[in-house]
């Protein structure tokens, strides 16, 4: 009986270990989303997100992918698209839109952006005015 319930309790401990995270994990990878959210239209890499967390890029890389699901840079990715979105249907150009949201060159904002939403900034920029004016159709 004892060697039974010291085995439930080992089980019952991994479980409370892998749902129930370390806080400084759990401080380390909102932090670290957090400062992705504020300087998504920087250069931002693992080295520096990790050095603003001080911890390992090895381990803050697992972290982030175990709580969001995704690297860091696919998160620093898909803010960055979101962001241009919001640009684009406020009819900003899309060579401005790519630098202002941190892009290197518009070709890859362009593969990006059309891999991510299905539509290439022009195209998704032509519906969001489409759209916009559709609206006010009588």
């Amino acid at each position: 009986m004892i060697e039974e319930s010291t085995y439930y309790f080992k089980q019952a401990g991994k479980v409370m270990n892998e749902y129930y995270a370390n806080e400084g994990q759990l401080n380390a990878v909102i932090g670290t989303r957090k400062y992705i959210d504020n300087h998504f239209d920087k250069d931002l890499k693992l080295d520096l997100l990790s050095d603003v967390r001080f911890t390992s890029k090895f381990h803050l890389l697992r972290l982030f992918k175990k709580y969001y699901g995704q690297t860091p840079k696919q998160y620093i990715i898909g803010k960055r698209i979101e962001k241009a979105k919001e640009f684009l249907k406020k009819g900003r150009t899309i060579t401005d839109t790519c630098f202002e949201v941190g892009f290197d060159t518009p070709s890859s904002f362009s593969t990006l952006f059309k891999c991510r939403v299905g539509l290439t900034p022009t195209e998704f920029q032509k519906r969001a005015t489409f759209t916009k004016f559709d609206k006010f159709s009588f």
